[in-house]
Formats: structure tokens, sequence, C-alpha cells
């Protein structure tokens, strides 16, 4: 059996970067591979989110999500990290297995870093987020974790520290976990061009309106080319086209030249509508029914704890903690 294990930060509402970067890819590879865990690390998200009200209510919405796009939670789980304590401790065991320098060189802290210019605002939620990221993964013995491209760094430092504490105890006390990174999705543009991220605010929600997602396309950073002008097949516009299959046919118009701009938006804020539509309308039924939402997540923590307890276990035996 194939264990694929990735999460969703209960940060923001979902966008189109969380959905076609990670949110598909994993389902399906969960469609060929059941007992799949897709989780919500609310624990990650307290670096961020500090209101309880905000925390429950962004948990349920990536609940909500997953099973919306397509996640079979009867073949499958789901659970809130916060729900799992075998994470947390097995997270402080690999603690004295992780350089300083490790941390030092994770992309949240650097860019953290590069941002405050000092050390005043990072806390050690954040510095110490790839040990618990390891911790997520390492505690279920996971084989794949899809991620989007710029998440590939945890899943590195997550077998770095497992071959640390396999080599003090001599033997395969911690599966090596691989990432899955789609090939053909990689890094989703957002509204100004950069990566899509909840931090940068150029993010387009896959629940907004219709009316919304039009709002939102019609801003997308472009260049000063004319609709005569061929057009680059690498800008954030095209890659969104690709990725909503807008038609193939005007894709190639687009491309080769004869298509403006505005134009293009409108064609693919339709696109995009309609691919979200089916997702938007069982997303809506979800969100309504907390009382399912709750089951689904108690249902999947008991099932989640059921795997992670042994492999704790087998960590603390052959480290002498038993």
């Amino acid at each position: 059996m194939t264990r694929i294990l990735s999460g969703v930060k209960p940060t923001g509402s979902p966008h189109l970067g969380n959905l076609f970067g990670m949110i598909l890819p994993a389902i399906e590879l969960t469609n060929a591979n059941p007992g799949a865990l897709l989780f919500i690390p609310d624990i990650h998200a307290l670096n961020s989110v500090k209101d309880a009200t905000k925390m429950r209510e962004l948990s349920y919405e990536v609940a909500a999500t997953l099973i919306a796009c397509g996640f079979d939670v009867s073949k499958n789980i789901t659970y809130r990290q916060s729900d799992i304590p075998e994470i947390f401790e097995l997270s402080a065991i690999l603690m004295p297995f992780t350089p300083k320098g490790l941390m030092n060189r994770a992309h949240a802290y650097k860019d953290r870093l590069a941002k405050d210019g000092n050390d005043d605002n990072v806390d050690m939620g954040l510095y110490t987020y790839p040990v618990l990221m390891a911790a997520d993964i390492l505690a279920f013995d996971t084989d794949i974790v899809p991620v989007g491209l710029d998440q590939k760094q945890h899943i590195e430092i997550a077998r770095d520290i497992a071959e640390r504490v396999n080599a003090a105890t001599g033997k395969p006390t911690l599966k090596l976990p691989k990432e899955s990174i789609k090939k053909d999705v990689g890094t989703i543009p957002g509204l100004d061009g950069r990566k899509m991220s909840k931090s940068y605010g150029n993010t387009i929600e896959i629940y907004s309106t219709p009316e919304e997602t039009a709002k939102k396309l019609a801003k997308l950073a472009t260049d000063s080319l004319t609709p005569a002008d061929p057009k680059p097949d690498d800008s954030a516009i095209y890659n969104l086209m690709r990725l909503a299959n807008v038609d193939k046919q005007f894709q190639m118009h687009y491309l080769s030249g004869g298509i403006g701009y505005g134009d293009a938006k409108k064609e693919l804020a339709n696109a995009l509508n309609t691919y979200l539509s089916p997702m938007r309308e069982k997303y809506n039924e979800l969100i309504n029914n907390k009382a399912y939402l709750d089951k689904v997540l108690s249902e999947g923590a008991t099932k989640a704890r059921a795997i992670a307890t042994p492999i704790l276990d087998r960590v603390k035996k052959d480290l002498g903690l038993l």
C-alpha cells in the first residue's frame, strides 16, 4: 500500500493556487491509492490566525473544499491536526535530531527575515514549522506527499530529520517520504504575476461569485502588447487559461496573435466559472452542514490516530523511550 498525505492550511479562503497546486493533484493520487490522508494543519495556521472563531470557520472551509473537490471520505481520511496528539509528541522527539542550521535555511524563516530585517517578529512556531511538518508526515509512515513546487524543501527537511533518527537507531525507524509535484502545473500565478499566495493578497478564491471572479481577473497583470501581437506562453493569463480548460482553439489564437487581453480575460472568467460551478454548488451544501463536517473530522481523527499510535511507539522503543 502506498500512503499519500498532504494538508491545506486554514489561513484564508481556499484559492486557485491551493486548488491547482495541491488539492486536485492530491485528490487525483488518492483515487489510485485509497487510505490517503488529507488534513487540516490548524496548529501551523496559528502562526497567522489567532482568532478562535476565524480558525474554526476556516477549518470547516478546508474540510468542505476537500470533499467538494472530490476527496472521498468513505475511502480516505481527513482530520484536524490538533486532534492528533501523536503528531506533537513526535515533533518534540524530532527536535534533538534537527540542526539549527537546517531551520536557518528554511524558506519561511528566510522570507520573514528578509521582510522584517531581524528576528524580532519571528516566533518559534514559524522557526520550527519544518519540524512539525516533518512530524505530520513521519507520524504516518507516509510514502508520497503531493506539494506545490514551493513546498518541496519541507519534504527534503523531513527526509533529512528521518535519516538522522535512523542513523541513531541503526534501523529504518522512520520511513523516508518523497514529494510529488505535478510537472504540468508548477507555481500558480496570482493577479500580480507572482506566486498566488494569501500573504501577497493576489489570490482568486475558489468560492467567489462569478461576478467577483470576473472582476478579479480583469485586474490580472499583463504587458503592453497589442491584440495583434503574439503572446508569451509563460504569462499568468495563459497559465490560468490552460488550467481552466479554456477552449484550445481560443488558446492558440490568443498565443499566435489576434486576441486582446480584455477579451482573453473575459473568456478566462467564463471558462473558470464553468469549471468551478459544480465545486461551488457542493461546497455551499457542505458548509451549511457543520454537523456532517464534524462527524467526518471526528471519524477521520480516530482512523488517523489508529495509524499514528503504533508508529510513535516504534520510534519511542527504538530510541529507548519505551
